[in-house]
């Protein structure tokens, strides 16, 4: 089968390798139908997640048909159609049980497709745990409208969900990239009295302003001004950084009022400065988010009733034969590319 591989520093190639095979009895293999290029596989290409396996297969957005299943496998059939959650857990762990499936203690938990073991910019994956790392699609919900739900639209939820935000909160969102807009999405669904959303790039803020237009847009050099006045009490009551650009992570604890919580939802390049001096008497609660990827039957629900959806942020489509050129429009950010949608052959 065709697999994008991650060779070395600066370098993926899409190769052939044999189909992957049931390795534990809690797995299953999934044929990817529809997969999609995330960020965080730039990450890993550029060398920022030293977790990453030389000769792993890249990718972690994906939906698919299972093919088959492991003997210990309950909840779904040859036949279904998922998600893939971008998390392996094992459910039973004490991180499990509280809902933290992002640090599940089992040696592939986490962040393990395309990452730490083979993912599905491929033909087919092996998903362990599989009874926790597929949910099936409605058969209301197409492809293109679950594609999301396993990674960003997971990490746009928990970050929204953590983040404490009420009906008389002023949110700032920093970032309209595709995590960005997803975590916009889900805020959205908080009802806060008045939505910020930071963006340098003008073809993304008109993005933005077409789509949702009620929400407030600033340039990164407007911003504390801007918030200071479009807020009730001098900053923001909640800030979600989703850029991880070089100085966005002090933008956001500057836009923040005092006693404010300030969600790291960005995976940084490089570390971030923590300057306790200047923010002395602030008392910011700071919760560093990422994924955990423990909402998607109830996301999935979301888009079935129409109250989530992340179709417009599909702006090419490729197939998995192309991907290389795929990787280079969206790396690059040609085009207008947002998120690209990457076909079965």
């Amino acid at each position: 089968m065709k697999a994008l591989t991650y060779i070395e520093h600066n370098r993926f190639s899409l190769l052939e390798k044999p189909k992957p095979e049931i390795l534990d009895p809690r797995d299953a293999i999934v044929r990817v139908t529809l997969g999609s290029i995330c960020t965080s596989d730039l990450h890993i290409k550029h060398g920022s997640v030293p977790r990453a396996v030389p000769g792993i297969t890249v990718g972690h957005e994906m939906v698919g048909i299972v093919e088959t299943v492991g003997s210990a496998v309950e909840t779904v059939r040859p036949g279904d159609r998922v998600t893939v959650n971008v998390e392996t857990f094992c459910g039973e762990c004490y991180f499990c049980r509280n809902g933290w499936v992002n640090n599940c203690t089992d040696p592939h938990g986490g962040w393990a497709l395309g990452c730490r073991i083979d993912g599905g910019q491929a033909e087919y994956v092996r998903v362990p745990y599989a009874d926790r790392g597929l949910d099936k699609i409605p058969d209301g919900v197409s492809d293109e409208q679950a594609l999301f739900v396993g990674d960003i639209l997971a990490t746009g939820f928990w970050a929204a969900r953590i983040s404490e935000i009420t009906p008389e909160d002023t949110v700032l969102i920093i970032g309209a990239g595709p995590t960005g807009i997803c975590t916009l999405l889900c805020v959205l669904l908080k009802t806060p009295k008045r939505v910020i959303l930071c963006e340098k790039d003008p073809a993304r803020r008109a993005f933005v302003r077409e789509h949702y237009p009620d929400v407030l847009l600033c340039r990164p050099e407007e911003c504390e001004t801007f918030v200071r006045e479009h807020s009730d009490h001098g900053g923001a009551d909640v800030v979600l950084e989703v850029a991880g650009a070089k100085n966005t992570f002090e933008l956001a604890w500057r836009c923040a009022r005092p006693n404010a919580v300030v969600t790291v939802v960005a995976l940084y390049d490089e570390p971030q400065t923590l300057p306790l001096p200047e923010m002395y008497g602030k008392n910011l609660i700071f919760k560093t988010g990422g994924v955990d990827g423990c909402d998607c039957a109830e996301i999935l629900r979301l888009i079935e009733q129409g109250k989530l959806d992340t179709t417009p942020l599909i702006t090419h489509r490729f197939p998995l034969g192309e991907i290389e050129e795929a990787y280079r429009i969206f790396e690059n950010r040609l085009d207008g590319v947002i998120k690209v949608a990457v076909t079965a052959e």
